[in-house]
Parts: structure tokens; C-alpha cells; sequence
């Protein structure tokens, strides 16, 4: 792992360049030095040779840190995002891929969440709890206000009377309101101009 070590430092000048002042030479180095990270990383395990303890840092993992700590994560990051830099975007694919080749989603997902999980969990059990004595409280409350009168008389229907359309009369006003109704209940009266008013 001390081969891309000291490659970061090669890459890292020629890809500071905009591509029209690159050389064919620096545009052969980023590639050859692409390709040596991806054929490092390309190494199958071997079981016999990595007898360590369970949950030791494996060979590959340990080739993982020494990129990270070179600073060679960064510059992939800015090779797979540089617009101009599209040309090694296959390159990269390939050896972020098997950066995460011993890796299982599901163990990726859980890692950054061990102590943010775990926080998120408890204010989570702390909010239905308040959610559930906010109801409580509600409950006690509906029931402890005092019964008033509903407003609401009911809808009668006036059998014999007849309305538009030869259907009964629906009533919505109480029952003592029944000796005063008429058609014209509830509508404006039509304004006769003082003309036409009678003398």
C-alpha cells in the first residue's frame, strides 16, 4: 500500500491542470496511476495468509485506510465530479466499486448510525411518549368540560306540503319555528321601486 502513497502526489499535480494544457504524458500518468490503484484493490483475499483475530482490519482494509490517509479518497471525489474530468469516470467507478467489495449494504448503512441510531432511537421512545400523555391530558380534558346544549334542532320532513319538484318539505329549523313557516321563509323580499309602491 506504500505504491499509492506516493502516487497522490504524481496525480495530484497534472490533474490541477485544465485538460487543453495537459500533455499526453500527464494524461498517460493520471491513467497508469488509476489503473495501478484499481489493480491493488483488485487483489482477492487471501484466508490462509489473514489469520487475525475477529474483527481485526483486514489486508484490504488496511489498504483502504492508507488511501484515505494519503488523501487519495479526495482526489477520486473531485475526478468522479470534475465536469472536465469525465473522460476517467470508468476508472473511478471501477475502484470505488471495489473499495466496497467486501461490504454488504445492509453493514454500510448501520455504520454511520451506531451512536446517531442509538439517539435517534431514545428521542424517538421520548416523543410518542409525550404524544401519548398529550392525549391523555386531552382525553381527561374532553371529559371533565361541561355538556351545553347543542344549537342544532334536527331536519324535519312536513309531510302534505308540498316543494319544487312534488317532493316534501325538509324543515331545518326547530319544531317551535313549525307554526311560523311559509314558502317565503328565508328569502329577501323583492323591492318595489317607490314608484310602483302603492299610496
Amino acid at each position: 500500500c506504500s505504491i499509492p502513497l506516493g502516487a497522490v502526489g504524481t496525480l495530484t499535480a497534472p490533474s490541477r491542470q485544465d485538460w487543453e494544457q495537459r500533455q499526453e504524458e500527464d494524461t498517460l500518468l493520471i491513467e497508469r496511476i488509476l489503473l495501478l490503484v484499481r489493480n491493488v484493490l483488485h487483489v482477492p483475499p487471501d484466508p490462509s495468509e489473514e489469520q487475525g483475530v475477529d474483527g481485526d482490519a483486514t489486508v484490504h482494509d488496511r489498504v483502504l485506510w492508507a488511501l484515505h490517509i494519503s488523501g487519495m479518497d479526495d482526489l477520486l471525489k473531485f475526478l468522479a465530479s470534475a465536469q472536465t474530468e469525465q473522460q476517467w469516470a470508468l476508472h473511478v467507478l471501477e475502484i470505488i466499486s471495489l473499495m466496497f467489495r467486501d461490504q454488504s449494504p445492509e453493514d454500510l448503512a448501520a455504520l454511520g448510525q451506531g451512536q446517531a441510531g442509538a439517539e435517534h432511537g431514545e428521542d424517538t421512545r421520548e416523543l410518542q411518549s409525550l404524544r401519548q400523555r398529550e392525549l391523555a391530558e386531552k382525553r381527561t380534558r374532553a371529559l371533565q368540560r361541561p355538556h351545553r346544549h347543542s344549537r342544532f334542532g334536527g331536519s324535519y320532513v312536513l309531510q302534505g306540503l308540498k316543494a319544487i319538484g312534488d317532493r316534501d318539505v325538509v324543515f331545518h329549523k326547530g319544531l317551535h319555528n313549525l307554526k311560523s313557516y311559509s314558502h317565503d321563509l328565508g328569502k329577501e323580499p323583492r323591492r318595489v321601486p317607490r314608484r310602483r309602491q302603492a299610496a
